[in-house]
């Protein structure tokens, strides 16, 4: 089995409940590159985006997903927009088996239509946001993925099975 596991998705796929329990269950390092930019920095990301927009918050979380993936045997849940930049989609790739977490749109609408610390969901209509964010990220997920999960409709005890399994058969 290869040494890092890193996850991807959109927000809301559950990168980071799925890939809590994965580090757990085969006795590896969790990180979680959303709350490492935090944890470095000091703020939230909502706090980032205001104070330097996306593309400032897209320097951080690339600087900070290159250091982690030269770490070894550990699980690393991505935020939604780490595929953006070519040169991170690149680490991903060479530094572990890349799960794509994808659910629907309504799954991820219902799963973070409350959540204010998701600054990209801050619009008029979250929905269509999700939407486009879909539309431009699943092309992204899919090249980088060595394995891809639904998650839509099943209990987290189904979908760590299914990831073991898959994990397994490589």
């Amino acid at each position: 089995m290869a040494t890092n596991i890193i996850f991807v998705g959109l927000m809301g796929a559950g990168k980071t409940t799925i890939g809590r329990i994965i580090a757990k269950h085969l006795h590896k390092t969790f990180y979680d590159s959303d709350h490492e930019i935090e944890r470095r920095t000091g703020v939230s990301i909502p706090v980032i985006f205001e104070l330097e927009k996306e593309d400032g918050f897209r320097r951080r979380e690339a600087s900070v997903i290159e250091e982690l993936c030269q770490m070894q045997d550990i699980v690393l849940a991505t935020g939604g927009g780490a595929v953006l930049l070519p040169e991170s989609r690149q680490q991903l790739k060479e530094h572990g088996v890349v799960i794509y977490l994808r659910a629907s749109v309504h799954e991820l609408w219902l799963r973070t239509r409350n959540d204010k610390n998701r600054p990209l969901l801050q619009s008029e209509n979250p929905r269509r946001k999700l939407e486009q964010l879909f539309a431009q990220r699943d092309p992204l997920y899919r090249e980088v993925a060595s394995i891809i999960v639904d998650t839509g409709g099943q209990p987290v005890s189904a979908i760590v099975h299914q990831i073991e399994q898959k994990l397994t058969d490589l």
